[in-house]
């Protein structure tokens, strides 16, 4: 379902109840259940045959909530944390840097909650294939269910693994490597190996010590690989807000323009310029839409080292 889209829910689909911006969950629909929260109380039957995206209300009319197709950019909002997770943006660059698209053939390690894992799969789906390790046999067990609930079965391997201390077991099959591990530098040997020796492969090894970085870079180094780089990505949050445009006649007449009006002045100036000029426009009483950046320090996550490994470096 993560990589096949549907219109209608039926029993036994899973389902992302969006509640409100800050606030989601995910429920499998079947017959005769019922969801409790906030908002009231709802039933299953109610959400059989309703198209995704649509609002269900409580049965008590209190409130409502909206029924949303699962995505892998939805599951990383609402995926249980087993571990720390890779969020949208990082998601986003490495899947470019990585050159992935559908017939692509990754390894992952280490699997962890999966968020990346689902993001990989629908990329890579329908004729591409993820082997991802996990080398703590519970959070793997998890993970597996998850993938067969969520019909990914067909693109996603699972294997309980420790690839530090026994590599990949897989040679020359793969387009690209993941790594998400204590020590990555001691898994770039087993990333060469897997990759494919008649194109170019790529690794990305995703650490958030700045030491981590620079073992790793030493290691891809002495095995070949080149193109070394690393990123971090930090995201930076803006507002926007409405402003009224200054006048030029105004300007000349050397008033002074009120740039945070309240609401009054704001409606008499719309009033005084026939309900008001489209933003951007000009004239008296029109207004521009600005933004700036949050006043906010944002944590850092960790940083992202890609590498390459050319065909004749294989050889």
């Amino acid at each position: 379902m993560f990589h096949q889209y549907k219109t209608l829910i039926e029993d036994g689909d899973l389902v992302v109840v969006y509640l409100n911006p800050g606030s989601m969950l995910t429920t499998t629909v079947k017959a005769g259940d019922m969801l409790n929260n906030k908002y009231g109380n709802f039933r299953h039957d109610d959400m059989i045959g309703l198209k995704y995206g649509s609002m269900v209300k409580s049965r008590v009319g209190t409130g409502f909530v909206y029924l949303l197709h699962p995505t892998p950019a939805l599951w990383t909002q609402v995926v249980p944390h087993r571990t720390q997770i890779l969020y949208l943006p990082d998601i986003s660059f490495i899947s470019m840097y990585l050159d992935l698209k559908p017939g692509k053939v990754v390894l992952e390690s280490g699997t962890g909650s999966g968020s990346f894992s689902h993001s990989l799969a629908r990329t890579i789906a329908p004729t591409g294939h993820l082997y991802t390790f996990e080398y703590h046999e519970l959070r793997a067990e998890t993970a597996r269910k998850e993938f067969i609930e969520h019909k990914l079965t067909d693109v996603v391997t699972i294997e309980h693994r420790d690839v530090l201390a026994n590599g990949f077991g897989k040679v020359g099959i793969a387009d690209a490597v993941f790594l998400d591990l204590p020590a990555p530098w001691d898994a770039v040997a087993a990333a060469k190996e897997s990759l494919r020796r008649d194109t170019t492969g790529r690794v990305c090894s995703f650490s958030p010590c700045i030491e981590q970085v620079q073992r790793t870079a030493l290691a891809l180094d002495e095995h070949g690989f080149s193109d070394i780089r690393m990123y971090e990505c930090l995201v930076k949050d803006y507002e926007t807000r409405t402003l009224p445009m200054p006048d030029i006649e105004e300007a000349i007449n050397g008033q002074k323009i009120n740039f945070k009006p309240n609401w009054s002045e704001r409606k008499k100036r719309k009033l005084e310029s026939g309900s008001g000029t489209p933003t951007g426009e000009g004239g008296a009483g029109s207004e521009i839409m600005i933004s700036k950046p949050v006043d906010q320090a944002r944590g850092h996550t960790s940083y992202l080292t890609f590498a390459i490994l050319a065909p004749e470096a294989n050889n």
